[in-house]
């Protein structure tokens, strides 16, 4: 028989917040970098690049983002 182990990890769940240091306009780049560990720099160069394509776009996807992820408290 082979026994079944159960793992009991505690991961702790990662929340999608908007900071309250480290924000330039409304902290929606500082979210994303933090949630997926990565350089907010980078976060900030692809939402620029995507006001490319006649502004619409970018705006569109920041205010959406800045609306729908919430503020730390």
């Amino acid at each position: 028989m082979s026994s079944k182990r159960s793992s009991t990890s505690t991961k702790a769940i990662k929340k999608l917040l908007r900071p309250l240091s480290g924000r330039q306009i409304a902290g929606v780049a500082a979210a994303f970098a933090n949630y997926f560990e990565i350089d907010v720099t980078l976060v900030r160069v692809v939402l620029a690049l995507t006001f490319i394509p006649g502004g619409f776009p970018g705006l569109f996807i920041y205010v959406l983002c800045w609306l729908l992820i919430p503020s730390e408290e």
